[in-house]
C-alpha cells in the first residue's frame, strides 16, 4: 500500500518530474498535483501528462498528505511561504535540497502547527534539467538521506522513508550538519572543482577553444559533464552550504599543495601512495553498487 494518497510537488525540474514519474510507475492510484513558477515548465508538464492537477502553489498542495519542495535552495523560503496557509494538520512536508541546515533555517519558521516537517535529500541526479530530463528509475539503488528535527512524529518519518523505498531508494537518517559536511566532500566540492577546471581550460590564451573541445581527453570530458549541471541550483548550493564547502575546500587546498610539492621535488613515492589510495576508493564505490565497473564507465561506442 502506498504511504500517501495525494502527493504535491513544488518544482518540476529533473528531480520533481522524476518523482512524479516514479509515483506513476510504482504507486498507481496515488493522486499527483504540482506547481512551478516557470510558465514554460508548466506547459511541458501539461504536454507530458506528468500530474493529475497543475495549479498555483497554494492550490496544488491543498488536500495533499505529502508535500515535496523540489525547488532550488534559494527558492525554498519563498515556496514555503506561499503554501504554508494551505497545509493541513497531519501533512508530511519534505524537500529535496542538498544543504539541510539551510533548508531547516529557511523553511522551518514557516511550518504550521501540526505539519510534520522531515527534510530530505535524494542523492540522485544527472547533468540535465527540466521536466523532459526526468525518468521514473532515477532513484533506484540510490540513497535518500532524511534529517528530521528533534520532536518530529516518528510515524511521519517512517511514512516518508517508505515512500522513498517504494521509489527504489535506500534510506538513511542523520544530523543536518553532518549531512552538509558529507555532501560538501562527495558532491559540492567535486562540482566546484569541475567548474574551475573547465573555466581554466576555456580561458587559457595559449590554447584555442576549438583545441580544448577537439582534443578533450576522458578526464576533461568527464569534468565538462559535471560542469554542465544546472547553474541556478549549484549557485544556490554553494551559497547555502557555504561553511561546509569552505571547510572542505581548505582541506582540499592543503592536499593539493602537498601533491604540488611532491611533483616539484620528484617525490614519486608520495604520488604513487596517493594515487593507489584513490584507486581503492573507486573500487569501494563500485563494490557498493554506486557505479559500474564496465570499461569507460559503461559508455556505448
Amino acid at each position: 500500500m502506498p504511504p500517501f494518497q495525494r502527493v504535491a510537488i513544488l518544482g518540476m525540474g529533473l528531480i520533481g518530474s522524476s518523482i512524479a514519474r516514479g509515483v506513476r510507475a510504482r504507486m498507481p492510484g496515488v493522486g499527483l498535483a504540482a506547481a512551478d513558477r516557470d510558465p514554460a515548465v508548466c506547459e511541458r508538464v501539461r504536454a507530458l501528462g506528468l500530474v493529475d492537477h497543475l495549479a498555483e502553489p497554494g492550490e496544488a498542495v491543498r488536500g495533499a498528505d505529502l508535500v515535496i519542495l523540489a525547488v532550488p535552495l534559494g527558492a525554498m523560503e519563498e515556496a514555503m511561504a506561499q503554501v504554508a496557509p494551505a497545509l493541513a494538520p497531519g501533512t508530511v512536508l519534505t524537500d529535496t535540497g542538498s544543504s539541510k541546515a539551510a533548508v531547516i533555517a529557511d523553511v522551518g519558521p514557516h511550518v504550521p502547527a501540526g505539519v510534520h516537517f522531515v527534510p530530505g535529500h535524494p542523492i540522485a541526479g544527472t547533468e540535465r534539467s527540466g521536466p523532459d530530463a526526468g525518468f521514473a528509475t532515477l532513484f533506484e539503488g540510490r540513497w535518500v538521506i532524511l534529517t528530521p528535527r528533534e520532536g518530529v512524529e516518528p510515524s511521519a518519518i517512517a511514512r516518508l522513508a517508505d515512500f522513498w523505498r517504494q521509489l527504489g531508494s535506500t534510506v538513511e537518517t542523520m544530523d543536518a550538519a553532518h549531512h552538509d559536511l558529507v555532501l560538501a566532500v562527495t558532491s559540492h566540492l567535486p562540482h566546484l572543482i569541475a567548474y574551475s577546471i573547465v573555466g581554466t581550460a576555456s580561458d587559457l590564451e595559449s590554447v584555442t577553444r576549438a583545441e580544448v573541445i577537439k582534443y578533450s581527453a576522458g578526464g576533461f570530458r568527464d569534468f565538462t559533464r559535471i560542469a554542465a549541471s544546472d547553474p541556478t541550483m549549484w549557485r544556490d548550493v554553494f551559497l547555502k552550504n557555504r561553511d561546509a564547502v569552505l571547510e572542505m575546500l581548505a582541506r582540499f587546498s592543503e592536499d593539493l599543495a602537498a601533491l604540488q610539492r611532491a611533483i616539484r621535488w620528484g617525490d614519486g613515492e608520495t604520488l604513487f601512495r596517493r594515487f593507489e589510495a584513490s584507486r581503492a576508493i573507486r573500487r569501494a564505490i563500485i563494490d557498493a553498487g554506486q557505479d559500474t565497473d564496465a570499461p569507460d564507465f559503461g559508455r556505448r561506442h
